[in-house]
């Protein structure tokens, strides 16, 4: 039997953890942070609800199989990384820069920040991944 408090805190907490993990990949490139940190509290998140609510919950609130986090994260790692700088025949791991007017501002987007997606999902799903098995074979 699974007490009270802790799926009730779970509710606030996790989209609390969820936005933090946001603004640590978002942050990433130049301060701490980045795709790995933002990936572990993202899927901390995740694991904080399987461990309140059970597995099942969890793995219904993500809404995708973690070993398609996995994957999709590679393949935006692959495409930063590799696809890109290829295409424009510069060398591996080249950066490219857009620059997208919102508003009265200008916001640089770079192939960095793709890759930082794909490891922040790539770390996510791993986790998560280990975490879910984990707890379904106890």
């Amino acid at each position: 039997m699974r007490g009270l408090i802790l799926p009730t805190a779970t509710t606030y907490l996790m989209p609390v953890l969820l936005l933090f993990s946001l603004f640590l990949l978002l942050r990433g490139h130049n301060e701490p942070g980045g795709g790995f940190a933002g990936g572990l509290v993202a899927a901390s998140a995740f694991v904080l609800l399987s461990v309140a609510s059970g597995v099942s919950v969890a793995r219904r609130a993500l809404q995708v199989d973690p070993r398609s986090l996995i994957g999709v994260g590679l393949l935006l790692m692959l495409a930063a990384g590799v696809i890109a700088p290829i295409f424009f025949g510069e060398p591996y791991l080249t950066s490219y820069w857009w620059t997208i007017p919102v508003g009265e501002y200008d916001v640089s987007v770079g192939t960095p920040l793709l890759f930082d997606i794909g490891v922040y999902l790539a770390v996510a799903g791993t986790i998560l991944l280990i975490v879910f098995s984990l707890e379904e074979e106890a």
